[in-house]
């Protein structure tokens, strides 16, 4: 690997309220990555703005990748989001298949399709059944609960689950090709907030508490997962990078919180940026 490992980054990119692209480019910048931008969409601000500009990238997005290939351009990770459409699944699996020819990246999927039990709007079954097989190809993949019960068809039931029905989860993912399931912000059922993991190799689970604000602020999947794999290529464990992320979205969403900013905006992580390069001495990962 590089002495600056190169992400692709195959996400929205939204002008206001921090979230996708805008997130993600600052803070792996600021952990060591260089971060390449391949747009699926351009949107003025993300959808939860009344009006909003919307471009579909879509029938750019192999033209300006070509671009890339033609300059030889190598990456250590491909990471990808937010999908607008079936034809930009196929897409990145194209993308993927090509880069694996040149190395042997680590391949990041956070399969953005819901929350809170609900599908989002623009993804239909079809979508659904395609973002199985760009899972099938991932090492990493970073759904929360909701999505993680959507990959698995299982019906949302509960905010809360308990942790051996979450440790099954997790399997089940990883059965479906990936080496490491993460799944984020659940609620189990003695009342801990947590981010659990299973690591298939090792056939270790992991859970990590968090700090808890009653408020919901867009983007903090995408910070947590920027994070996440920032630390990762910084060379640090499993379960030490998802502390690391965990403590800082944490920190994030509280000063947001404090500073009472419109939940629009998302969180207001450039204040603690400083917070990045904290090392801790005690953690508090424990094994499920």
């Amino acid at each position: 690997m590089h002495n600056i490992p190169k992400v692709a980054a195959i996400h929205d990119m939204s002008g206001i309220g921090r979230c996708s692209m805008t997130v993600i480019m600052p803070v792996m910048s600021a952990l060591g990555c260089q971060v390449c931008p391949l747009p699926t969409a351009l949107l003025s601000s993300h959808s939860e703005f009344k009006d909003f500009y919307f471009f579909d990238f879509t029938d750019h997005m192999e033209e300006y990748f070509n671009m890339w290939e033609k300059n030889n351009a190598v990456f250590d990770c491909v990471y990808s989001g937010f999908i607008g459409s079936e034809k930009q699944i196929d897409i990145m699996k194209s993308i993927i298949g090509r880069v694996k020819k040149i190395n042997n990246p680590l391949i990041v999927v956070d399969p953005v399709m819901g929350d809170h039990g609900v599908i989002y709007q623009t993804y239909t079954n079809a979508m659904v059944e395609k973002m199985n097989t760009l899972v099938s190809v991932a090492d990493i993949i970073t759904p929360n609960l909701t999505e993680a019960e959507i990959l698995l068809r299982e019906k949302y039931t509960s905010e809360k689950i308990n942790i051996e029905k979450l440790k099954q989860y997790l399997k089940r993912l990883c059965d479906m090709g990936p080496s490491i399931s993460v799944i984020t912000g659940v609620i189990t059922e003695d009342g801990e907030h947590i981010n659990g993991c299973y690591d298939k190799i090792n056939d270790k689970f992991y859970k990590v508490p968090f700090d808890y604000v009653n408020k919901r602020y867009p983007g903090t999947g995408d910070l947590f997962t920027s994070l996440f794999l920032g630390y990762l290529l910084q060379g640090k464990s499993l379960p030490e990078a998802m502390e690391y992320a965990s403590v800082f979205v944490s920190k994030a969403v509280t000063a947001t919180y404090e500073a009472e900013t419109p939940g629009s905006e998302g969180v207001l992580f450039e204040k603690i940026m400083k917070e990045l390069y904290v090392e801790k001495e005690n953690f508090i990962y424990t094994q499920m």
